[in-house]
């Protein structure tokens, strides 16, 4: 083996630290989790438990440089009702907008992280059902990047419903599949796609909310889909 030396030994320190793998352990078992893209919060994570008990927990964790430390923060940990099924950070690399991350469970929540993330508040409950103060738990959910006004969450009630979160409305809401939907995610601003426990996907334009176009469909009976995503 022959090695070569770095004409700048400043910037190979940089590569080999880099090159390094970071653990963080929680003290529970991790069922959730998303990176932040904002500029300005780098190697910052939301990881959310999985406990079988009503009340859960939520971290957002951070990448300490100086050290090579993934550590938590205590002011931005928080409980959360029930296990989050998805998290995600607020798809904002520019930071033009209010530091959002949103939760799905038993409701979509919409957290606000403060200006010096110094702790965490709720800022909208948003419950698809207007004939109840309950809603059918929702599987999962997307935030869409063209348009990030919208949100879109999928339920074991067999509908995908399109949030406005700016209003704190709901803007659409479909019957989807024949059953549970399982995830759902955004191909453009006014396009998505979900996957159902009836096998199939399943993509929608709101421009023409009464049709959707079945792109696949499993050729096992009873052989439910769960997750999807989009070539980007």
């Amino acid at each position: 083996m022959t090695a070569t030396s770095d004409p700048n030994p400043e910037v190979f320190d940089e590569q080999q630290k880099r090159s390094e793998i970071y653990t963080y352990e929680a003290p529970w078992y991790i069922y959730a989790m998303n990176w932040s893209v904002r500029r300005d919060k780098k190697y910052r994570l939301a990881i959310a438990s999985l406990l079988e008990q009503y009340p859960n927990c939520l971290q957002i964790v951070q990448l300490d440089d100086s050290n090579g430390e993934i550590r938590s923060d205590p002011n931005l940990s928080f409980d959360h009702p029930y296990p989050a099924t998805k998290t995600i950070f607020i798809p904002d690399k520019d930071c033009q907008k209010p530091d959002l991350l949103a939760t799905s469970s038993d409701f979509l929540r919409i957290w606000r992280i403060s200006d010096d993330s110094s702790r965490v508040d709720l800022k909208s409950l948003l419950n698809g059902n207007k004939n109840s103060e309950f809603c059918g738990p929702l599987t999962s959910f997307d935030w869409n990047e063209a348009e990030p006004k919208r949100i879109g969450t999928s339920s074991i009630d067999t509908t995908c419903t399109i949030w406005d979160i700016k209003k704190e409305t709901v803007d659409t809401q479909l019957i989807a599949h024949d059953k549970e939907v399982y995830d759902i995610a955004w191909g453009g601003v006014g396009v998505f796609a979900s996957v159902s426990a009836d096998g199939s996907i399943r993509v929608f334009d709101l421009r023409d909310k009464e049709h959707s176009t079945i792109i696949y469909e499993s050729s096992e009976p009873d052989a439910p889909l769960v997750w999807l995503g989009w070539n980007k």
